[in-house]
């Protein structure tokens, strides 16, 4: 009750505002106003002013008299003095010349001009207070209107109104093959009521971002041709207490009003974290929202044909009631694609655009591993902006090849200043990087090399691409991928003596390599198969937290270390062996700037025979 009388007591003290404000300008500002643009002066010197035929025009009124003097600019200036019985003013008025006349007497009713001057302005004011009121109610929320309180925000798709079909969706044949079966039970319900079963009642999808959670849901309704009801779990969340919990009370009465629909709850972590003792407390508004989403879920029949999509990026922070049987029964993952399926999208977005006869999908899926479905659409439209500012009206594959080095790499600087030195220490880099590459047995074949920088920060970079799709990395391929890393610091030592801070994200990425076969992957003789570090948030970054005690956490820097100074020392003696080769590619990249990896094993063998 509190919350409904604060608002009709503010209104009270806005209308009693208003009702000074109008006071004010009726007695004081609007009079003051009409005497500041008028001189009073007395009736003697009007007539002089009448007898000297200075005032123009004359207006005789009921108590006063105005007039008018025209001055040697032509200005115009308005006087005013008091009436007097004076029954020669006509006749001199007259003998001036003067323009007069005399105002009718104003009959207006007292109770008329009361309601112009104050009750019309109350009026108004009190309208624009009731308009605005409702707007800021509708911005809080509801709060103070009955009728608005706890609205759900949800957007409606009325049947295939999303526009989306399984047809749009490539890459996650596992998840439409789980998701089907709810789409034939919104078709067919009487067939599962005819054996007994029950649908899910709800479908959890959980994977990386962009990997096409949304799309998936809007091709389930419009594979499903009823309503969806879609809206993001930061919608329930608000400051006032309870909020939450209507908006899911109304939220589930307009699905159910609407049922068979889909009702997809978009980023469900908002409101579904894990309830534990550590939190601020039990009764908080993002607690309330879960338990009337719990109480919900179970509160409608399985046949109603009210289905639950919800997504995510962090299941493991989820509610356990919320995962148990007969709420979210279904855990559907949408994972990166593979090699098909990164094909797949490709295929799928590129029919939207114009593209040329010599595009290799295959090819850019290769050098794409690891990219989202977003990740490839974005690799598809960089490539058509490339092509707009070519002046080409179609894609040809060496745009889709210079997109993939954008979205890795970030834009050419083309008009980037770099000595000579500089360019000649990063060509020696990325050769090295490429060399050490090349002469081991496990290492991915090399694509591409350049020196041109990139707006990322890279001065320069070399492109590997496998094969084949790798599922699974051996500690072979680790060490062999740390080495390389090693190969671009170990080609400074040995040409130049010395070093350079161009190897600071390939002693980055080489250390987390080492970690990960030290700490999870079970790939060192000190701690064999012992399980020393865990994984949080793996859909989110892939972030670690080492579960060791001080005196095991210095033996796993020093096994690490060990690691990196055995690949340190490899790279350095493949390139000491091929000392010759390293000298000749280094100049011909620093001619070219950009070889491929064609030119490159060219030269190599070459060099072989």
């Amino acid at each position: 009750m509190k919350d409904i009388k604060k608002p009709k007591k503010m209104q009270l003290i806005f209308y009693a505002a208003i009702m000074f404000v109008v006071l004010i300008l009726n007695a004081v500002v609007f009079p003051a106003l009409i005497n500041q643009s008028v001189k009073k002066v007395d009736y003697g010197t009007f007539l002089k002013q009448v007898e000297n035929k200075q005032v123009s025009e004359v207006e005789i009124q009921q108590n006063q008299i105005g007039y008018v003097i025209v001055g040697e600019d032509g200005t115009k200036t308005v006087y005013i003095t008091g009436r007097m019985d004076d029954p020669d003013l006509v006749n001199r008025l007259y003998a001036s010349g003067v323009k007069f006349s005399s105002v009718i007497p104003d009959e207006t009713s007292p109770i008329i001009s009361g309601l112009l001057s104050w009750v019309l302005p109350l009026i108004i004011f009190i309208a624009l207070g009731q308009y605005f009121g409702k707007k800021m109610q509708g911005k809080m929320g509801g709060l103070g209107g009955g009728m608005a309180f706890g609205k759900s925000n949800a957007k409606v798709y009325m049947e295939a109104q999303t526009g989306k079909t399984f047809a749009d969706v490539a890459g996650q044949d596992e998840a439409k093959e789980a998701l089907q079966e709810i789409v034939d039970f919104l078709h067919n319900p009487n067939k599962y009521k005819d054996i007994g079963a029950t649908i899910p009642k709800g479908a959890l999808l959980v994977g990386p971002p962009g990997t096409g959670k949304t799309l998936l849901a809007k091709a389930v309704a419009g594979e499903s041709k009823v309503p969806f009801f879609s809206i993001s779990g930061s919608e329930f969340v608000e400051m006032f207490v309870g909020m939450g919990a209507a908006r899911v009370r109304d939220l589930f009465k307009e699905a159910q009003a609407k049922a068979p629909c889909i009702v997809f709850i978009d980023e469900i972590d908002t409101i579904g974290k894990s309830r534990n003792s550590s939190g601020m407390g039990g009764n908080d508004e993002r607690e309330q929202t879960l338990n009337q989403l719990l109480t919900e879920m179970d509160g409608f029949a399985p046949d109603t044909g009210v289905v639950i999509l919800a997504a995510t990026n962090r299941p493991e922070t989820l509610d356990k009631a919320l995962l148990r049987p007969g709420r979210f029964d279904r855990r559907i993952p949408v994972e990166l694609p593979d090699l098909q399926g990164r094909e797949s999208i490709l295929r799928v977005h590129a029919k939207k655009v114009k593209m040329a006869g010599d595009v290799d999908f295959n090819m850019i899926a290769r050098a794409t591993s690891g990219a989202s479905g977003a990740d490839l659409a974005n690799i598809i439209n960089e490539a058509a902006l490339r092509a707009v500012r070519m002046g080409r009206t179609e894609i040809l594959h060496s745009d889709l090849e210079e997109s993939v080095e954008v979205v890795i790499a970030g834009y050419q600087r083309k008009n980037a200043v770099i000595s000579m030195k500089d360019k000649l220490t990063i060509a020696y880099h990325e050769v090295g990087h490429a060399l050490v590459a090349a002469m081991q047995q496990h290492s991915a074949p090399v694509h591409k090399i350049t020196i041109i920088p990139r707006t990322s920060g890279a001065l320069g970079y070399t492109m590997q691409v496998d094969e084949t799709e790798q599922v699974l990395m051996s500690k072979e391929q680790a060490l062999d991928k740390i080495a390389t890393f090693m190969g671009g610091r170990a080609a400074e030592e040995l040409v130049f003596k010395t070093v350079t801070s161009g190897a600071s994200n390939d002693i980055e990425q080489s250390t987390k390599i080492a970690r990960a076969m030290v700490t999870r992957f079970g790939m060192s003789e000190e701690f064999d198969m012992m399980a020393l570090e865990t994984v949080n948030n793996p859909y989110l970054g892939g972030d670690t937290s080492l579960m060791v005690s001080p005196d095991t956490s210095a033996r796993v820097d020093a096994e690490i270390l060990k690691i990196i100074k055995s690949s340190h020392k490899r790279a350095a003696d493949i390139l000491e062996e091929n000392k010759a080769k390293l000298h000749e590619l280094a100049k011909y990249l620093l001619e070219k700037e950009t070889i491929t990896g064609e030119e490159f094993m060219a030269i190599l063998s070459k060099q072989e025979c």
